[in-house]
């Protein structure tokens, strides 16, 4: 199985091996994390059902392939830092820190209930990696700047729909995707 230690023997002007290699771990953490979101999304895509099932389903495809270039850009940035992208599903389950997205065959509500948390994860993530790369490379900062900005409105277009006239998520305080997709659930129902 390939790792991150597979690494050559350069990188990129101006960044010392070592920099590099830190920076190669953590956008392989991205690597991972946005593959299994783009893959979220898509399962999502496939299983949301109910009333407003276009609407959340249409919304979804451009999310899908915007975050399946976010995958690309970071392989190969990693590639670029002198590193070994892995995007092979079983290394990537591996390596994650999370589990598999928890809902299967649900409402629109429910699914973008659980997606708030996913969004949450993956931006909280991001950020972190983005102060990580401030202190050693600009280019990966801005990458990762940029990409987290896409993100965020994804969010923002999910946490619309969950919203209410005041400004309170109908998921407030949900810390797990069920917990999330069922108040979200029951919000819909009142």
């Amino acid at each position: 199985m390939p790792t991150n230690t597979d690494r050559g023997t350069y990188t990129v002007p101006g960044l010392d091996q070592e920099a590099a290699g830190t920076l190669v771990t953590t956008l392989q953490d991205r690597l991972t994390a946005l593959t299994d979101l783009h893959l979220t999304l898509k399962h999502v895509h496939w299983n949301v059902v109910g009333p407003h099932f276009i609407a959340v389903h249409e919304m979804l495809d451009p999310q899908v392939d915007a975050v399946r270039k976010m995958t690309d850009e970071i392989a190969e940035r990693i590639a670029t830092l002198g590193g070994s992208p892995i995007g092979l599903m079983g290394a990537m389950v591996k390596a994650r820190s999370w589990t598999d997205y928890s809902i299967g065959r649900d409402g629109t509500a429910a699914h973008l209930g659980a997606l708030d948390l996913v969004y949450q994860g993956v931006i909280t993530d991001h950020r972190g990696a983005i102060e990580a790369a401030s202190e050693v490379d600009p280019v990966t900062e801005d990458l990762l700047i940029a990409q987290s900005g896409k993100l965020e409105l994804f969010h923002w277009f999910v946490r619309a729909h969950l919203e209410t006239s005041a400004g309170v998520l109908s998921t407030q305080g949900e810390t797990t995707e069920k917990g999330a997709a069922a108040a979200a659930r029951a919000a819909e129902d009142d």
